[in-house]
């Protein structure tokens, strides 16, 4: 039976900081978390599978906070998670009703839709700025996370558009799209400077 092994909080960080050893950090980040949170997820019109992907972006978005110093440790891991979970489903939520309305009244429903920071992306410059960091991940990955982020389109849209042949090969593509992106901004910290303030992360 394979061993899993236990982290505290601040080798979980030291771990992430460093990405050494990532296979049995991330094991013991779920086997901590994932089974609360897709609860959480259930219990608010989600799927399994939905969990799942959410899990997967908020494990991306964590290393990615980590890597960059914006997590710090003021709260528990567990807790930062559980947070990072509940906004991600709630946009994801938002996100999906959009979609749904859109379907049924087209463009008039724009009107009556709350827009959520890909839509808020103002002005020339700031479309430019994404555009060119989407670019550097190739033509699919673009297709892809701009129909998703930028166009509120739902997966069955994006099998359409990105030439497919389901939802589930669409979401491991986006997953591989956002952890490449993960680690160009890790890379790049001006890119990920740059990027977050033409979504009006900052």
């Amino acid at each position: 039976m394979e061993v899993v092994k236990n982290y505290t909080d601040s080798e979980l960080l030291e771990a992430l900081r460093s990405g050494r050893g990532m296979n049995p950090v991330l094991k013991f980040l779920y086997r901590q978390n994932f089974e609360v949170l897709k609860v959480y997820v259930i219990q608010n019109s989600g799927s399994e599978q939905d969990a799942e992907d959410i899990f997967q972006e908020v494990l991306v978005s964590f290393i990615e906070l980590v890597r960059l110093e914006k997590f710090r440790g003021d709260s528990s891991v567990k807790t930062f998670l559980y947070a990072l979970t509940r906004n991600t489903w709630l946009n994801e939520l938002k996100r999906k009703g959009r979609a749904d309305v859109r379907e049924m009244k087209f463009e008039k429903a724009k009107d009556t839709i709350d827009e959520d920071a890909a839509q808020k992306i103002a002005g020339r410059e700031s479309r430019k700025q994404v555009m060119d960091v989407v670019e550097k991940l190739g033509e699919q990955c673009k297709k892809i996370l701009l129909a998703y982020y930028y166009e509120d389109r739902s997966m069955k849209e994006i099998v359409d558009i990105a030439g497919y042949d389901s939802e589930q090969v669409v979401r491991n593509k986006k997953y591989k799209c956002l952890k490449q992106l993960e680690q160009m901004l890790t890379a790049d910290p001006n890119m990920a400077k740059t990027l977050k303030k033409a979504l009006n992360y900052e």
